[in-house]
């Protein structure tokens, strides 16, 4: 590499990412002492480029923790635009779903309903847990919490979600202790099995005996069946699954689309 073709890679390693951040944010360029002319400087970084393709890897290579932010705030905002899109079809499509047997975390008169389809052997699931436990502290007296087991087809989620189920019938307030047990030890649980469920009942005043014959009983598989139909009735097929209100969230997003969601879901509900 000549001197000259050095001088300019080192010239455009520092302009680009500059460049980048100017277009994107509207803002001057690091070190420039006014806006730069997007234009004129598009067509000068296009022009060293098109004389030079080989340094546009080097360059990429040099500035990958930019590009890659780029890249994920263009998917963030992309996956935003389409869920507002999605939210605005939701709204005018109630959803039916059987809330008046069920326990819930928050007030009972929330304007905001989060049913929430999950599974505790899911990790995904178990990341989400954290945004729906920020989303009650923040939304205190505006949002109730439902949770809906959905195992999976194998016996360790499924076990798991029968005994929640049946902590949830002996003792609602008791079943969210077992909830949240479940999920913080949800690794410990898959290694130690029923030992890891004895110890959890035991711990929370559970009569292990009791709650093992109710999770091995015909009115937790009723419930869990009823579950599993009623997700496949709104097209829901994996976990983790939202209704907010009747707004559908797929997945474990972000705190922030959580969030945008329960405020459209105020909005749509007119309380905001």
């Amino acid at each position: 590499m000549n001197f000259l073709l050095l001088k300019k890679r080192l010239y455009l390693s520092r302009l680009i990412p500059g460049v980048l951040i100017a277009l994107l944010s509207c803002a001057p360029a690091p070190g420039a002492q006014s806006a730069p002319d997007n234009t004129a400087v598009r067509e000068a970084v296009r022009r060293e480029l098109r004389e030079h393709p080989e340094l546009v890897l080097d360059i990429l290579k040099d500035n990958s923790e930019i590009v890659l932010e780029i890249a994920q705030q263009g998917n963030m905002l992309r996956k935003r635009k389409a869920l507002l899109s999605q939210w605005e079809q939701d709204a005018k499509q109630p959803k039916v779903v059987k809330l008046d047997d069920r326990a819930f975390r928050g007030k009972a008169d929330a304007p905001v309903t989060v049913v929430e389809y999950s599974d505790f052997t899911c990790p995904y699931c178990r990341q989400a847990e954290f945004v729906i436990t920020g989303l009650l502290k923040k939304y205190d007296g505006r949002v109730r919490v439902t949770f809906k087991a959905l195992p999976k087809d194998d016996p360790v989620s499924m076990t798991a979600a029968k005994f929640a189920t049946a902590a949830f019938f002996l003792d609602p307030a008791g079943g969210w202790a077992f909830h949240d047990a479940l999920f913080n030890g949800a690794e410990q649980y898959e290694r130690e099995g029923e030992d890891f469920l004895r110890k959890t009942a035991e711990g929370l005043g559970y009569d292990f005996k009791k709650l093992k014959n109710e999770a091995g009983g015909q009115a937790v598989q009723q419930r869990l069946d009823f579950d599993s139909r009623e997700a496949d009735s709104l097209g829901i097929s994996g976990t983790p699954h939202f209704l907010v209100n009747d707004l559908m969230v797929r997945g474990a997003v972000g705190r922030e689309l959580f969030e945008e969601a329960v405020q459209k879901a105020l909005q749509y509900a007119g309380k905001q």
